[in-house]
């Protein structure tokens, strides 16, 4: 590709989270230090969202998502692609094959491993071969897990002399609403597993995104509701484990078993102590369970989807967006017994206005700060952009990395 017009293309611009990161790039970019341009299905929709915005001289571009043609000529113009066009299983293909295909550089936010682990057996061959860069999970899920885990045990090789083989990560505060998009992504992962037992068994599977030949066997950690004596608190499963564990035992992989081939990993909740936090986990723990057997039964799932769930490009207002946050506690140990700790937190709520920035950045890494020798294929944040990140998002999205005493 040597007749590139932009660094960044925001494909799916006017989806609820792509709005938000097109305004976000519009405060950051605005002095053109990055060429991007907006693109999306419907020119009305990208013509409103230019006016909204108040965007100049940002260029828009219609591609529908299952035209292949038009996704080449979109991709053939840019450096790198952003895709917020979910759910992924049902409208990502084709953008992913163009892009592996054609060398050009992609990210997303996505949080489905069965849908992940498709792409990467179609397009990985292609992907090295053009030189491309894929990048899946550059939103809540997972940077802040994928590169937590990443900069502990940086730290950890600092001060041990080696890497922790046991990492726990404790949600310790999280505020913010869902949004309709994440919530059609999630219903339709349960609606390809209730009727498919091969992909039920994938999707209990925690090393399922790693490369072939891994040989990791560790059995990981089973999280239940339970008193963490570590922690002082009752603890409960965490919505974005299952993701999560996935990149960062991908990482591990692509890294050359740099955490070890024994190495575990574990995400929970924090819900407090006494009565009251083991009221919390319970309530958050059987709140879960409740809601995959609900939404694995036909009509159980249309009355959540339609009555009580919210719907694809609903979600929280800005209010909300800007009144979120996240603590995100991380505690490693080594062979030894030697314990570190670093906290990872954000501005934003994390699925939208914290994600939005994360993508954004993410995407901008991609654009100026990776080595153009890098080989291509399906990376992860940590292994592909790593410190390189990390900078960005402490500098400009509102994210901190910090060492805590124990």
């Amino acid at each position: 590709m040597t007749d590139q017009t932009f660094d960044i293309i925001i494909y799916g611009a006017t989806s609820f989270v792509g709005q938000i990161m097109t305004r976000y790039m519009s405060e950051q970019f605005g002095d053109a230090t990055i060429r991007w341009a907006i693109a999306g299905r419907s020119r009305s929709k990208l013509e409103k969202l230019s006016k909204d915005i108040g965007l100049s001289g940002i260029e828009m571009l219609v591609a529908d998502a299952s035209d292949e043609a038009a996704l080449q000529a979109m991709c053939a113009r840019t450096k790198v692609i952003v895709s917020t066009v979910g759910p992924y299983a049902l409208y990502g293909d084709t953008l992913v094959k163009v892009c592996a295909a054609s060398g050009t550089h992609y990210c997303d936010l996505t949080g489905e491993p069965q849908w992940i682990r498709k792409m990467q057996a179609r397009h990985e061959h292609a992907a090295r071969q053009s030189g491309a860069w894929i990048v899946h999970c550059c939103g809540f899920d997972s940077i802040p897990s994928d590169l937590g885990v990443h900069f502990l045990q940086q730290q950890a090789m600092k001060k041990f002399g080696q890497t922790c083989n046991r990492i726990n990560m404790r949600v310790a505060k999280i505020k913010g609403g869902a949004s309709g998009g994440t919530i059609a992504s999630m219903i339709n992962m349960v609606k390809e597993a209730s009727g498919d037992a091969e992909l039920r068994a994938q999707l209990k599977d925690p090393y399922s995104l790693c490369p072939p030949g891994h040989g990791f066997t560790a059995r990981q950690p089973e999280v239940k509701m339970a008193y963490d004596e570590e922690y002082k608190s009752w603890t409960a499963p965490f919505i974005m484990a299952a993701i999560n564990a996935r990149v960062v035992h991908r990482s591990n992989a692509l890294s050359n078993n740099s955490y070890g081939t024994g190495f575990l990993y574990e995400e929970a909740m924090v819900s407090g102590e006494g009565a009251s936090g083991k009221r919390a986990a319970r309530a958050i723990s059987w709140g879960m369970a409740g809601a995959v057997i609900g939404l694995a039964f036909a009509p159980t799932r249309w009355l959540l989807e339609n009555l009580v769930l919210p719907k694809p490009g609903e979600g929280p207002s800005e209010e909300q967006q800007l009144g979120g946050e996240y603590d995100l506690v991380f505690c490693g140990t080594t062979p030894q017994g030697e314990k570190i700790r670093c906290r990872v937190t954000g501005d934003r709520d994390p699925g939208y206005g914290s994600t939005a920035k994360m993508l954004a950045q993410a995407a901008a890494c991609l654009a100026r700060d990776v080595p153009e020798s890098t080989a291509g294929g399906f990376w992860t944040p940590a292994t592909l952009m790593g410190d390189r990140l990390i900078q960005r998002l402490q500098t400009h999205a509102g994210l901190t990395f910090e060492l805590e005493a124990i």
